[in-house]
């Protein structure tokens, strides 16, 4: 796409049509300013989550919940791959327990190692 990229952003702003994204680095933060359209990603501390109250828990256990079909949406859901086969993965041969160093040595020189 060509577009600039602002990774890591722990804090964006908009400036007309200029980001100003700042991003944790090794050394601090850094700050940069790119321009529209951009790739950003974000780092954790962009966003603090919203933590939900009781009362507020209590009005979603009364609440109806509407169930709906995909055809009521306009969804096509028919499969769009076909499995051709599966598989188990081969059986792996038993171990062999050895009693010390030279017989495990002895043991590899025997299959070529």
């Amino acid at each position: 796409l060509d577009w600039p990229q602002g990774v890591f952003a722990s804090k964006v702003d908009a400036q007309g049509k200029e980001l100003e994204v700042v991003r944790e680095i090794d050394g601090g933060l850094e700050t940069i300013k790119i321009e529209m359209p951009a790739v950003l990603s974000a780092d954790l501390r962009l966003n603090e989550p919203r933590y939900a109250t009781l009362p507020n828990i209590m009005k979603a256990k009364k609440k109806k919940v509407e169930k709906m079909k995909p055809e009521d949406l306009g969804v096509d859901v028919s499969p769009r791959m076909e499995v051709v086969s599966v598989e188990d993965p081969p059986v792996r041969e038993a171990g062999q327990s050895v009693a010390d160093v030279e017989e495990l040595v002895g043991k590899l020189k025997d299959k070529g190692f």
